[in-house]
């Protein structure tokens, strides 16, 4: 596996990929990989151990421009050495990890790319930069790597909506691919923000995913009401919990728009506030 902090030779090592006729595969992380990230390398290369068919791109970059004033962003976990093992062992061919002056060599981002209608609420309302850093960063992997393959994790199935919307709508030639969350035995989604839980926050942090198997359960029984299920759910997450619920929806799952009545897919989304641990999971239903 390589490794490199620069644009120029990530690009050299592409086209000679390219050139052997392998499919380019981005995989763009922030890095503190755990098992879940690890997911999406083993589904990239299941068919093809011997690193024939495929060429596999793992960005690693704490991307400041996602985070708002009062977040994490020098706070967020990061261990390159552990990553770039990891990485290795589940079958990398090399490792973009630049430093914050190679993707924004200026200090600052002039030109940004913003999605409208699908950002503006869910995680979008209560951080107003998010979706544009993530857009905008993006789309400088995209045009850096030119993939033919994106994985992205099921987890943040917003973030995959948004950006599968700015990649049909600025002509990107890029399949996008959603991979389930993988998530620990009691069911809670993994996320490199775990760590900051309490030990009474962690205990009580999977009653989350609990609380949207049983939306899920109510909806496959019959129940069409989407504000009636909202009630249901909330209600439990308050009565086992103390996390802060941010928000709760029941949304169509091919373009996230509200609906009061299900007659299709959905995806149930929440995100919480366990003290100062904002966790965010999500789980479709098939109806």
């Amino acid at each position: 596996m390589k490794i490199t902090e620069y644009i120029s030779p990530l690009r050299e090592n592409i086209e000679k990929a390219r050139e052997l006729g392998k499919t380019i595969i981005l995989i763009p992380t922030m890095g503190y990989l755990h098992s879940g990230h690890l997911s999406m390398i083993g589904v990239a290369r299941a068919d093809d151990e011997d690193h024939e068919k495929y060429y596999i791109v793992m960005s690693i970059f704490v991307n400041p421009i996602q985070f708002g004033p009062n977040e994490d962003y020098e706070k967020y976990p990061r261990n390159m050495i552990n990553d770039i093992k990891l990485a290795e062992e589940a079958g990398v061919d090399i490792v973009f990890a630049p430093e914050v002056e190679e993707m924004y060599p200026d200090g600052q981002n002039l030109t940004t790319v913003k999605v409208s209608g699908i950002t503006e609420d869910l995680c979008g309302a209560s951080r107003p930069v998010h979706f544009e850093g993530v857009t905008t960063v993006v789309a400088k992997l995209f045009n850096i790597v030119r993939p033919d393959v994106a994985y992205f994790g099921q987890k943040d199935y917003q973030q995959f909506m948004v950006i599968k919307q700015m990649a049909r709508d600025l002509n990107i030639p890029v399949k996008l691919i959603a991979v389930p969350t993988i998530r620990e035995k009691d069911g809670l989604a993994l996320s490199s923000r775990n760590l900051y839980l309490s030990e009474t926050e962690r205990k009580q942090a999977p009653e989350l995913y609990q609380a949207l198997q049983e939306g899920k359960k109510i909806i496959l029984g019959g129940e069409k009401n989407v504000e009636k299920i909202k009630e249901i759910i909330t209600h439990r997450i308050q009565k086992k919990t103390n996390a802060k619920i941010e928000y709760l929806e029941i949304r169509r799952a091919e373009n996230l728009a509200p609906l009061g009545t299900i007659n299709n897919t959905v995806v149930i989304a929440v995100a919480a506030r366990f003290g100062k641990t904002r966790l965010i999971d999500n789980i479709l239903v098939e109806v």
